[in-house]
């Protein structure tokens, strides 16, 4: 049984995790930390939580390494960006195993990073000392494991295959994604507020949104030939749930049943990727409280372009659900542990 303490519990992400963990019957949650209502137990904040007595003495804790690293044998980070960049030394230096859900380690370049999350690089010795980490392509190979952002999730894996098999012309790539309110976090904004967000569609960031580099980084490992994309998000007035539909040009002599192909290849052996059969697409509902990713495809014979539509739970598999499958697979646990679930409909 492997010990978990997570930094962030009162977030959206830490909430999740600790949804998850609940069922995951390898890890026990030991302690809990916070920036925010420290002192105050678990079960008074989340009375929700008082059906169940091993959560009864958790007490949310100022953040200390050291008493991390005595109680755990691994932590996860679900904070905000900064937070991480500010306590991840010690943990690297004593090769302590750590999921980091924040942004604060997927850009290996410091420039990179204070561009795109306007802070300073205040860990950019510790940069390539971590992994970015793909849960359904990637394996950890160190300690510190950072996670991909929810949108770079969603759209990394609708892109793949093209990318891999070199099926599109990479100038032609245009990706609009959609994202329920809890994407935005607790924090209250303008733009989350309930009267401005209900019955209402608004795009945010544009040409600005702080996964476009993680995206882009990746695409060119995968294909050095990729070039920039257009990238544009909105909210929707949903809960929970990101839709992203991907356009694109294939490549000169490429059909559409090849790239059907590619994709039934690429994710054959993927039991958290789905892909549909030609002529179905997939909706939020498909997905909605699980940690699968279900993609589906469709051509215009007219204008020759591809269309791609991805749904993930932005909150399962854009955050604590791939942090535990990442987990699963650092420990060499099964997968699935703790993430087979039933959309929630």
């Amino acid at each position: 049984m492997k010990k978990i303490a997570i930094i962030g519990i009162s977030g959206y992400s830490g909430l999740e995790l600790l949804r998850l963990l609940h069922s995951h019957q390898e890890v026990q949650i030991v302690s809990v930390y916070g920036t925010s209502s420290v002192g105050s137990k678990l079960t008074d904040l989340f009375p929700k939580l008082q059906a169940f007595p091993e959560y009864a003495d958790l007490t949310i804790q100022a953040f200390s390494s050291e008493a991390i690293m005595a109680a755990a044998d691994l932590v996860f980070f679900a904070t905000p960006a900064g937070i991480a960049a500010q306590y991840a030394a010690d943990f690297i230096a004593a090769d302590f195993p750590v999921i980091d859900l924040s942004g604060d380690f997927r850009l290996q370049d410091p420039a990179q990073y204070e561009k795109w999350y306007g802070k300073t690089a205040q860990h950019a010795a510790l940069l390539p000392k971590t992994d970015y980490i793909l849960a359904d392509f990637d394996q950890p190979k160190q300690t510190y494991i950072s996670n991909p952002g929810c949108y770079a999730t969603a759209t990394l894996l609708s892109l793949a295959p093209l990318y891999q098999s070199d099926l599109i012309q990479y100038d032609s790539v245009i990706i609009d994604a959609k994202s329920g309110l809890s994407g935005a976090g607790k924090k209250l904004s303008d733009a989350s507020h309930f009267v401005n967000a209900n019955e209402n569609v608004s795009l945010y960031k544009l040409n600005q949104h702080q996964h476009i580099p993680e995206i882009a980084n990746q695409l060119l490992r995968w294909n050095a030939k990729a070039q920039p994309i257009q990238f544009s998000t909105s909210l929707i007035p949903v809960n929970r749930g990101i839709f992203v539909s991907t356009y694109a040009k294939l490549a000169a002599g490429v059909n559409f049943e090849q790239v059907l192909a590619a994709y039934q290849q690429t994710y054959a052996a993927t039991y958290f990727v789905r892909v549909y059969p030609d002529g179905q697409l997939p909706d939020l509902h498909s997905v909605v409280g699980t940690n699968f990713t279900d993609i589906g495809l469709g051509y215009n014979t007219l204008t020759h372009t591809l269309t791609v539509v991805t749904v993930i739970d932005n909150l399962v598999k854009g955050a604590a659900g791939q942090a535990i499958q990442n987990m699963n697979h650092f420990f060499d646990f099964d997968e699935k542990a703790g993430l087979d679930l039933v959309p929630i409909y």
